[in-house]
């Protein structure tokens, strides 16, 4: 194996450090270096997010973007494949803790397509056994780093992991997808509302919305009378709610509209979840 001195990732390290003029002294100097090799064209944009993103990783730790333990979606252990089946196509998820009687009981991770496929037989001769499916749950402690939990997931090739507290009560869950996203910025999905389109109908009362949508365009949309002097974005409306960023997952209502952070990192929101009281018509224009 190639040492730093003759690999291209060392060629290019040195290369960075020539242009900065000296080694820098410290990781802010480090940045602000890498900052000014984007300005000159050295490295792009989204490189330079992405090399800020590994460097935050060793820094935060899984309580930072877990999420939390009243927004985990699960499946009770002594449920029926009918009721389980709605729970996993409704809410498009690919892995599932199953739970008993609260939620610290945590029994495996059952994944949709090993349901999904227990109901693609096109003769069921026998019944949904559960325990043939179930996949352990690995463990993790609120306080781990992000970068041991991510060399973690690819030892162990898991991509799921339940959370818990210091006493050992479960208090989220965190996935790979959540690690790699603090790297390389939000993964888009069908969740997702496209950049042209900042509101995303799902039905009559349940909308995507990007958070960087202006007030006076939301209050158009939705008939809402919320006031823009202190923010211009509902997202900034959310977060002066809550007095802080919200963490994804966390539901806020105002003015009887509930809204829901579907994404988040520590730095933004990205999109909400928002359910009207009363249905809201499409408009002429609008893509349903």
């Amino acid at each position: 194996m190639a040492d730093d001195q003759t690999s291209s990732t060392g060629r290019w390290l040195r290369r960075l450090t020539q242009g900065m003029g000296r080694e820098p002294r410290d990781r802010e100097e480090f940045i602000e270096g890498l900052r000014e090799a984007s300005r000159r064209g050295m490295i792009d944009a989204e490189s330079l997010a992405m090399i800020e993103g590994v460097l935050e990783v060793g820094d935060t730790q899984v309580r930072d973007i877990m999420v939390p333990r009243s927004q985990m979606v699960v499946l009770q252990r002594d449920d029926p494949p009918e009721q389980m089946l709605p729970v996993v196509v409704e809410s498009g998820h690919s892995r599932f803790p199953v739970i008993g009687e609260d939620r610290d009981q945590v029994f495996g991770i059952l994944l949709a397509k090993d349901l999904l496929r227990f109901f693609a037989q096109p003769e069921r001769t026998e019944e949904f056994d559960l325990k043939e499916f179930l996949r352990p749950a690995a463990v993790v402690p609120e306080s781990k780093r992000l970068n041991v939990l991510l060399k973690e997931f690819r030892v162990s090739r898991n991509h799921m992991a339940i959370v818990v507290d210091e006493y050992g009560g479960v208090s989220g869950l965190v996935t790979i997808e959540d690690v790699i996203e603090q790297i390389v910025g939000e993964i888009d999905d069908e969740y997702d509302v496209e950049d042209d389109q900042p509101i995303r109908r799902e039905s009559a009362r349940t909308f995507m919305v990007r958070a960087l949508t202006r007030i006076g365009e939301f209050n158009e949309y939705f008939g809402a009378e919320f006031t823009d002097e202190e923010f211009d974005t509902i997202g900034g409306l959310i977060t002066h709610q809550l007095g802080r960023l919200p963490r994804r997952g966390e539901t806020v209502t105002v003015d009887g509209i509930e809204f829901r952070v579907q994404r988040a990192d520590r730095r933004r929101i990205d999109t909400l979840r928002v359910t009207t009281p009363r249905d809201i018509p499409p408009r002429p224009d609008e893509r349903v």
